[in-house]
């Protein structure tokens, strides 16, 4: 039974009457709980269950990835509002990533200019509140010129007051077999590469991990040529005193977007400039001594080694970034927690279905989060082993 018994691990039988008790309170608290609020759900007449999410919304969404109509259901403003969540998180992580990258390499650079404009934009963008940084982005995004002078060309990109216009992909016929077989293929390139990688790490040999992700790309080819291509490419231009076509990025979008990047990048930036100084400077003296570049000495040795110091808090500013989207209420981009936590729950009344669901959904959101960088973080740990 390991070392020690039951009884021994539990804290004898003092300890576990106490864990019993403990959890009958618990588990009482529970049901007084439910019991109360469905007591006073009842006295205020307020319908109960999730059936409301097939009733018509009623509002119009003004940023949407899928087709909306207000004729639409709560169920389908659900589906609008997680995409736009996870389109401006996914969006911020990215950005994010890159700027503290960049601005934590800076910070440990010999170069003072360098070391001076990466520590400024870290003390300012972590000490100031996000909220504010997004009114000031938002009205920075205001000031940009009128459709009339559009900073821009047809069938490229304009940049405007009301957002920034850009040519959009979109899909059709079999385009959904195309997509769900390029991820299948593409999942399977992960697990393929990791396990070909670890192989060579415990044998000194074997198939290059590069194969998993060539084999990949070549599904992916298949995948779209196989249905016939459904891809096609739909550009913004110049129509009357506005603009028609591709996907138009709102103010609100930018602003959050760029808000949310610049905050969590000075912190990654700490992040990585503290991975970087816990690697011995005797790294980088070897690697200089036999004829390696600054740049060769960082890409190819000090930064692997870093990465298993970087990737563990790195995950924590992931789901930061993820969580404070949600702050896109204070200027209006329809995220979940605007259109639905919002609006929805302010229709229907029903806050207990409405609220538990935009919990799930976050939930589910830093779950998968946290997954990929556990096991991108297992990936580094064996880039690590020595050979």
């Amino acid at each position: 039974m390991g070392r020690g018994g039951f009884m021994e691990r539990m804290g004898g039988a003092r300890g576990l009457l106490a864990q019993g008790l403990l959890i009958f309170g618990l588990v009482v608290l529970a049901v007084w709980l439910s019991g109360n609020a469905g007591a006073n759900i009842e006295a205020r007449g307020i319908s109960t269950g999730y059936g409301f999410l097939d009733r018509e919304a009623g509002f119009d969404i003004a940023q949407n990835l899928v087709p909306y109509e207000p004729t639409d259901t709560y169920a389908r403003v659900f589906l609008v509002g997680a995409l736009n969540t996870i389109l401006v998180a996914s969006m911020g992580i990215v950005t994010a990533t890159v700027i503290g990258l960049i601005a934590g390499v800076m910070r440990v650079s010999r170069n003072y200019l360098g070391r001076l404009v990466a520590t400024t934009y870290v003390e300012i963008a972590r000490n100031t509140p996000l909220p504010v940084q997004i009114l000031v982005w938002y009205n920075i995004a205001l000031l940009l010129p009128p459709p009339r002078s559009a900073l821009g060309a047809d069938g490229v990109a304009f940049l405007t007051n009301r957002g920034v216009y850009l040519p959009q992909l979109w899909l059709n016929g079999l385009a959904d077999v195309a997509v769900w077989g390029s991820v299948a293929f593409i999942l399977a390139a992960f697990f393929v590469s990791a396990r070909l990688r670890r192989l060579r790490t415990e044998h000194g040999k074997g198939a290059s991990p590069h194969w998993g992700w060539a084999v990949a790309g070549v599904g992916v080819l298949l995948a779209f040529l196989g249905t016939g291509n459904p891809i096609g490419i739909d550009v913004p231009h110049r129509e009357g005193f506005g603009f028609s076509g591709g996907f138009t990025m709102s103010p609100a979008l930018m602003a959050l977007w760029i808000a949310l990047s610049f905050y969590t990048g000075s912190f990654i930036a700490e992040i990585v400039r503290g991975g970087l100084t816990a690697v011995a400077k005797g790294q980088g003296e070897a690697a200089r001594a036999i004829g390696l570049s600054e740049g060769q000495t960082l890409r190819l040795v000090i930064l692997p080694q870093a990465m298993r110091v970087i990737v563990p808090p790195l995950a924590s500013q992931y789901l930061n970034l993820t969580k404070n989207s949600s702050l896109a209420v204070i200027i209006g981009y329809p995220d979940l927690v605007a259109v639905f936590a919002g609006t929805s729950l302010n229709q229907t009344g029903q806050a207990i279905e409405t609220l538990s669901l935009v919990m799930l959904f976050y939930l589910a959101c830093s779950l998968s989060v946290s997954l990929f960088m556990n096991w991108y973080n297992a990936q580094s740990a064996v880039w690590a082993t020595p050979r």
